[in-house]
């Protein structure tokens, strides 16, 4: 697996992954983290994508050349407290479904933490969806993170969690 950079050439993937998410979720009844429409089709989240592209932030995991996964890093989200801290916040993180299970998102979120103790700072920092089953909060918590705390967004209800790195 290699990562390298993104750049507006990863739009379409990326935003091929998040609709291949969201399908699958829906295909299994868990609508409520990303909605049920793909996001290709809603102009926010091609220009939300677009914009991480053309900074500096974003990193692509491949496997075989194909684009597997995407990491999105940098300044917290506006919906979370700020940290009191130097951080380096996940913004988003996605994997392409063909290649679940192959440790693309544990691969994507170990570059983080290389990235943030490379930058001198000691905070990782990332929120996810807290409905359902609560199995993305397990997942981050099985890469290291703790929960720092619940918040909502309108009706959606997140978890911001941390990793304290040294």
């Amino acid at each position: 697996m290699k990562i390298r950079e993104g750049d507006g050439r990863d739009v379409a993937a990326v935003l091929d992954m998040f609709d291949g998410a969201v399908a699958w979720l829906v295909s299994q009844g868990r609508n409520g983290q990303w909605g049920s429409e793909p996001f290709s089709g809603d102009a926010k989240r091609v220009a939300q994508v677009t914009g991480w592209a053309e900074g500096d932030g974003m990193r692509i995991a491949e496997i075989d050349g194909l684009p597997a996964g995407c990491v999105v890093v940098g300044a917290a989200n506006h919906y979370v407290k700020p940290a009191t801290e130097p951080e380096l916040y996940v913004q988003a993180l996605v994997t392409d479904r063909h290649h679940a299970g192959r440790g693309v998102g544990a691969a994507l979120l170990a570059w983080a933490e290389q990235e943030a103790v490379a930058r001198g700072v000691g905070l990782l920092r990332v929120d996810c969806y807290a409905g359902d089953d609560g199995r993305l909060i397990a997942y981050y918590e099985s890469r290291g993170f703790t929960r720092a705390e619940p918040f909502t967004v309108g009706s959606w209800p997140g978890m911001l969690l941390h990793k304290r790195l040294g």
